[in-house]
């Protein structure tokens, strides 16, 4: 699968998102495994079921995409088999969207989960990770508290990101809202720091340190395969080091690896990289013998579910045990132990979903009694008793039946309830 990485500055529900939207599923393929939105940086708002209703409607509605929540809001109290659940929500997702709320919040939320791994999985093997407003202010090595600075009167100072930016060079902090101009008076540029205290901050980057600047209502759009960054939107995307910036407008392409050389001398123009070029992976360590066999019967397990081959499942996920269990003693220093164990819990969780949702084809489990029904209206039909026939039916579409009437004859499906 293509490895996306989306930062957006703003308006990632808006209208002026839709596209890029769009065309970052597209190239995912008309059917992607999974597609999950994350609810961590809001998750300590009182409203949260709210902004993630009104989200997922927004992808329903104007992108066209089904969209499901993981549910992370708090690690602290939570129910375990919930907690793992929606962990295996991600890693199951071709497709991970996170947004607005505080990006300090959400870090240490995900500080007790595999997310970070996870997210880095996935720019690493494939899938596209989309991070707006507050969940972009978490990518970076460094993240701005914006909370704390701007509403608590904290003093400027870094909180460590995610660092799933090791692609672009150096130690990179993401900055989305960069142009906002909500003060009138006062300077909310920056997302909302300033130039004060963004400069304040940027004395304490290290020497290879650099921020990445996000306009509202605009996406910087990086594939990592091509190795190329793209912005779209309203805006301009900002380099800026040791006080000196430059843009890369919208509509243009940019060499990845090379953004950071921007800053140091702005008049330069950075060549697209060539195509098919694959940048090493950020973040996880170097891959092991271990980490292709967990890959593998990942694979076999997402595809025996999606065939509701039960048997086939849980010999995977039995696989899995006895690999990790041969592997206990290799000394090699890297994570493929932890992310063997992660992967086995959620392959727990999804059996443990799969075991209260039921495994047989509900098209099968209520075939039966549709076709009796559709015989009746049939009849009513062929007897005049039209009204009986709009009965049925519509009794039917409010169980997610939809009828269909062909020159062939009546077909039938099932919705998504």
């Amino acid at each position: 699968m293509t490895r996306l990485l989306a930062i957006m500055g703003s308006g990632e529900t808006a209208p002026t998102m839709v596209k890029t939207h769009r065309q970052l599923f597209d190239r995912l393929g008309p059917d992607p495994a999974r597609a999950v939105l994350l609810d961590t940086p809001y998750g300590f708002q009182a409203n949260a079921d709210d902004i993630s209703a009104r989200a997922v409607e927004y992808f329903a509605a104007s992108v066209g995409r089904r969209v499901g929540v993981a549910e992370l809001r708090r690690a602290e109290g939570a129910d375990p088999a919930r907690w793992e659940a929606a962990q295996a929500a991600v890693a199951a997702a071709g497709w991970v969207f996170a947004g607005p709320g505080s990006p300090t919040y959400a870090l240490r939320q995900w500080a007790a989960s595999d997310v970070p791994r996870l997210l880095a999985d996935k720019l690493a093997h494939g899938g596209c990770v989309t991070f707006a407003s507050a969940a972009a202010l978490t990518l970076g090595r460094f993240t701005v508290p914006v909370y704390e600075i701007y509403k608590v009167g904290a003093d400027p100072a870094w909180a460590d990101g995610l660092d799933l930016l090791g692609m672009l060079g150096g130690a990179v902090a993401v900055i989305p809202h960069y142009d906002n101009a909500e003060g009138g008076t006062h300077d909310t540029r920056f997302c909302y720091l300033g130039e004060r205290r963004l400069a304040a901050l940027e004395h304490q980057l290290p020497d290879d340190g650099w921020v990445l600047g996000v306009d509202e209502h605009t996406a910087c759009v990086f594939d990592l395969d091509a190795g190329t960054a793209t912005v779209s939107g309203n805006g301009v995307v900002t380099v800026r080091r040791r006080g000196v910036s430059a843009t890369v407008a919208g509509g243009e392409s940019v060499a990845t690896g090379s953004l950071r050389g921007l800053a140091s001398d702005p008049g330069k123009r950075l060549p697209a990289a060539p195509a098919g070029t694959r940048p090493p992976a950020s973040a996880g360590g170097a891959p092991t013998a271990l980490h292709g066999e967990i890959r593998r019967l990942e694979s076999e397990f997402d595809a025996a579910l999606a065939a509701r081959d039960v048997d086939d499942a849980v010999r995977a996920a039995l696989e899995l045990d006895e690999t990790l269990a041969q592997w206990a003693r290799d000394t090699t220093q890297s994570d493929a132990a932890d992310r063997g164990r992660a992967a086995l819990r959620r392959m727990l969780a999804r059996l443990g979903e799969l075991a209260r949702d039921g495994a047989r084809d509900p098209a099968e489990v209520v075939g039966g009694f549709v076709v009796a029904l559709l015989s009746q209206r049939t009849a009513a039909r062929e007897q005049g008793r039209y009204g009986d026939a709009d009965r049925i039916r519509e009794a039917l579409a409010a169980l997610s039946v939809e009828v269909r009437d062909t020159p062939d004859g009546t077909l039938w499906s099932l919705r998504e309830p």
